[in-house]
């Protein structure tokens, strides 16, 4: 296990980098590159002192370093030899790089990633700590007091009271709880693991949290088929809608934050209850109503069908609903079409026909063309050890923050991204508008390196014109949602 050591790699300081003048500028001396053949041969004592090309970070503390490698004794093109290491878990330097914040220096780091935001204790406000310190254990004693009081709320019905004494009672209580609390890993497991998708897509995730609750309920309807495996079948009811609610309350606190432009959420949030609160006791009155028709409640397929006639009326107007919210950030569904716009026409749309063109159901990797991010560098070097593919790469992204190849095994046009130490949102921009005029313009009979090179100067030429044109459309451009991919990040170390 080796001890990780901080490498210091200088970065341009601009946000937009200033155009290039041409093709051959980006290339510089590649000719050279490829041509050239280093003669010599390391000794055995100066292996471990292979000058390192580039460093490879990965979310779970290990890293790879990419280092020359002359087997060949200097016959042939030097070879990259990877040396994957982990971190010392009790060295000091792996505290200091991973916990910066000295009150949580005792939390592994999986479980800080789990339960805290992305970033922290920088992305958060300073006293975001001491109040969910506070708020954990005023959860668990209300929570405390829920279980005790459903005890009695059973026995209130009639649960136990035949028996003459609270055990019945309290046992069902036991098992109603019991079906909450595998309802709450639902909501634990969607928090911890996918809380920082809801700010890219707010709009996908509050659709698809009434599919997943939608099939909760057939879950609840099947236990008075089944009612021997009422607590099966309604835990599994539960645990889908605890899901559709850990993927519904984050997202719709997304939707009213675009809502209240004049910073009152508050006053938002307040009002979207009262709107809530009107259309449930409209809801449930109907729904006594409904239940009062005559034969309704004794017939099983005629309360099926009316619930799956309303249910699938429910998602047709969420969707209705969802689809007339235009929001004026960027995520990477509207950065698809305002890039794609902006390379076939030189112009991007506004907030209202994008909005309009985003598919809310759309899964990211079924768009074409398809841009793969946080690649391991040796599957964008198509599993080659060439140090010359290498260095070309790593001299045309000198001034990126990102490195970009197309996957030329695939028959339909891929492309891998790989994002450096301080890569931000801009840079996932400037990778999707790059991926887009390569899909546009790629010609396989062409020098593959030649073409990485010319679509940099095009995005050079027309970028800071994009982003321009973004501003004048009315595009929030101080605020682009395009998640940079935390697992696997790159440092160069150029020789």
């Amino acid at each position: 296990m080796s001890v990780f050591y901080t490498l210091q790699i200088p970065f341009p300081s601009g946000t937009f980098p200033s155009p290039r003048n041409s093709v051959v500028k980006r290339l510089g001396n590649l000719q050279t590159l490829h041509s050239s053949k280093e003669s010599g041969q390391h000794t055995e004592n100066h292996r471990s002192q292979d000058p390192v090309i580039l460093v490879e970070r990965y979310g779970s503390g290990t890293i790879k370093r990419y280092m020359l490698d002359d087997d060949d004794g200097g016959g042939g093109d030097l070879q990259i030899r990877a040396l994957l290491e982990k971190y010392d878990s009790t060295s000091n330097e792996f505290k200091i790089s991973h916990l910066s914040d000295p009150k949580l220096s005792w939390l592994p780091h999986t479980l800080k990633e789990f339960i805290l935001p992305a970033g922290f204790p920088g992305s958060v406000s300073d006293d975001y700590l001491q109040y969910m310190l506070l708020q954990f254990p005023t959860n668990v004693t209300g929570w405390i007091c829920h279980t005790l009081v459903t005890s009695s709320l059973l026995k209130a019905v009639g649960v136990g009271s035949f028996s003459g004494t609270a055990a019945a009672a309290s046992a069902a209580a036991i098992r109603w709880v019991s079906k909450d609390g595998i309802g709450a890993v639902g909501r634990l497991f969607i928090g911890g693991r996918f809380g920082n998708l809801f700010d890219d897509d707010p709009k996908q995730w509050r659709m698809y949290a009434d599919f997943i609750g939608s099939a909760g309920s057939i879950f609840d309807l099947t236990t008075q088929v089944y009612p021997a495996y009422f607590l099966p079948l309604a835990s599994l009811g539960n645990l889908a809608k605890a899901v559709a609610r850990g993927l519904k309350d984050p997202s719709f606190r997304v939707i009213q934050y675009h809502f209240a432009i004049s910073g009152n959420l508050g006053e938002v949030a307040a009002k979207e209850e009262v709107w809530e609160v009107t259309a449930q006791l409209f809801g449930l009155s109907l729904g006594i109503l409904i239940l009062d028709t005559p034969g309704l409640v004794k017939s099983y397929p005629v309360l099926v069908s009316t619930w799956a006639s309303m249910r699938l009326f429910h998602l047709w107007l969420r969707y209705l609903s969802l689809s007339a919210l235009q929001f004026n950030t960027i995520n990477l569904k509207r950065a698809r079409i305002l890039v794609q716009s902006h390379v076939l026409h030189s112009r991007v749309p506004g907030c209202i026909d994008c909005n309009r063109d985003e598919n809310i159901l759309s899964w990211q990797r079924f768009i074409k063309p398809r841009i793969i991010f946080g690649v391991p560098m040796e599957e964008m070097l198509g599993g080659g050890r060439s140090i010359s593919m290498l260095k070309s790469l790593l001299r045309i992204y000198a001034r990126e923050k990102y490195i970009l190849v197309v996957n030329q095994q695939q028959k339909d046009f891929e492309v891998f991204v790989s994002f450096k130490v301080g890569a931000t949102s801009v840079s996932v921009l400037r990778s999707v508008w790059q991926a887009y005029w390569l899909h546009e313009n790629l010609n396989i009979s062409e020098d593959i390196f030649d073409q990485l090179a010319k679509s940099l100067s095009e995005m050079d030429e027309r970028f800071n014109e994009f982003i321009q044109q973004l501003d004048e459309a009315g595009w929030d451009v101080h605020q682009i949602n395009l998640r940079v991919p935390k697992e696997i990040s790159i440092d160069e170390c150029l020789v």
